[in-house]
């Protein structure tokens, strides 16, 4: 893979419907009622000049980044609106990026880095909130056929569907919009559509395959010397990590396979066939959610059960929801609940140690999977408490309360929305990021929330 650093690419918002100024910023203090030592000072993150300025803000709001047939938009969650429209040609995938402020949009170049515009920056024992517009930022790397994006322990690991580079960074370091810092890079041993995760002690699972046939993951050192591998997982897809440390569970055709204490497990499914694709973690949870599917002849297999796998005793047990879904359908909430759309239009919540579904919440109509996977259809997105539900039907964007079962607020959106992420700003556990230096004034008798 090759990172570019282009000033030439940056590609600006074709229309910015609010746009933050010094001005705004400084006045938007003043009626907040924000007591600060001399004048309100309104400063820069950093030089940013490769991205758009970032004014400092008492706060930080999610905001929601949908793409459509034809562009990307953002919405502020504070407003409640539509913010920000960008043309964008090709079809689009949106990627957190692993430091909380970026993403990275997947398109046919390869993954470039889009600013969400919002940005906590530590200072000593507090932190201060910085925020400004939403663009794309002159950060791109280069991948044929880019695919999964994952984020764990701190780092960042791009896979390249095409050639089989996997390129890994540290998350933080393009925190203020630089170009990855020192990434480690190097190949599979064929292309295919895989996945790498990185891990805390340096070493990282990677699977390998062929265009048509993979069932391998391998666990490589620092140096790309191979430690340990199994063969035990036909078709693997997708990943996800439980808890807080480096438990890794890969989805196979047949079950599971589980990286856990530093070696591979096999959670061997009940039936010859029974494939998990899609699975969501929790740093709150030993439990992890995934789908599942067992007609291996089925064109468009709709199931209505969805997996629960203990990591801990590596059992396995599903929960019927009585409604299909699709792979967009799930998430996990702040506290580790399964979250689940499903076709009759309700989001369900599940107790994942239990078993159960909480609640059930009527968010949008009742809607069923296309045939092509890139058409646009209702999705999920969890950040803290809320979920974040589109709505194709009806071109909104609700906002569902998972702990109270009711929806909070809902914004029309100008165009059919596909895929969704969630910018909150906020330095994800694990990452570590610069300091805020040049920014000197009294914190005494200041309440900076921590």
């Amino acid at each position: 893979m090759t990172i570019i650093f282009n000033m030439k690419s940056l590609i600006r918002p074709r229309k910015t419907f609010v746009t933050l100024t010094a001005a705004a910023a400084a006045a938007a203090f003043l009626m907040a009622g924000c007591a600060v030592d001399g004048d309100v000072e309104v400063t820069k993150a950093h030089d940013h000049e490769h991205g758009g300025e970032l004014a400092e803000a008492m706060s930080l709001e999610p905001r929601v980044v949908m793409t459509y047939d034809g562009g990307l938009m953002v919405v502020d969650t504070a407003k409640q609106e539509v913010t920000t429209d960008i043309t964008r040609e090709g079809f689009l995938r949106l990627n957190p990026a692993g430091d909380g402020r970026h993403l990275f949009v997947s398109e046919a170049s390869g993954f470039t880095m889009f600013d969400g515009g919002l940005q906590e920056v530590p200072h000593g024992n507090h932190s201060h909130y910085f925020s400004g517009d939403p663009a794309f930022q002159a950060v791109s790397v280069e991948a044929e056929k880019p695919g999964h994006v994952v984020t764990h322990a701190g780092q960042t690991a791009l896979f390249a569907d095409g050639t089989g580079e996997v390129t890994i960074f540290d998350s933080g370091s393009i925190h203020d919009g630089d170009a990855p810092a020192s990434p480690r890079t190097f190949k599979t041993e064929n292309p295919h559509h895989g996945v790498a995760v990185p891990l805390a002690d340096g070493k990282v699972l990677v699977t390998e395959g062929t265009k048509d046939e993979r069932k391998t993951i391998r666990l490589l050192d620092a140096d790309n010397k191979e430690l340990a591998r199994t063969d035990q997982c036909p078709g693997v897809h997708g990943e996800a990590a439980a808890g807080e440390g480096d438990t890794i569970a890969f989805g196979c055709q047949d079950g599971q396979a589980v990286y856990k204490d530093g070696k591979f497990h096999k959670v061997q499914a009940e039936t010859e066939y029974q494939r998990s694709g899609t699975l969501r973690g929790s740093a709150a949870s030993d439990v992890i959610l995934t789908d599942y599917k067992v007609d291996k002849d089925a064109k468009m297999e709709r199931p209505t059960k969805v997996g629960l796998l203990n990591t801990k005793d590596l059992s396995f047990k599903t929960v019927d929801l009585g409604s299909p879904y699709w792979f967009r359908s799930l998430d996990r909430g702040a506290n580790g609940e399964g979250v689940v759309l499903t076709n009759d239009g309700k989001l369900h919540i599940i107790d994942m140690d239990k078993g159960e579904v909480l609640r059930a919440v009527e968010v949008v109509k009742p809607w069923e999977e296309k045939e092509q996977w890139q058409q646009p259809n209702a999705s999920v997105r969890v950040s803290g408490a809320i979920a974040y539900v589109t709505d194709v039907q009806e071109k909104k964007l609700h906002m569902v309360d998972i702990e109270e079962g009711k929806i909070m607020a809902s914004v029309d959106l100008p165009h059919e929305p596909n895929e969704i992420a969630v910018v909150t700003g906020m330095i994800p556990h694990g990452v570590k990021v610069a300091e805020l230096e040049g920014h000197d004034h009294e914190h005494e008798g200041h309440d900076h929330g921590h």
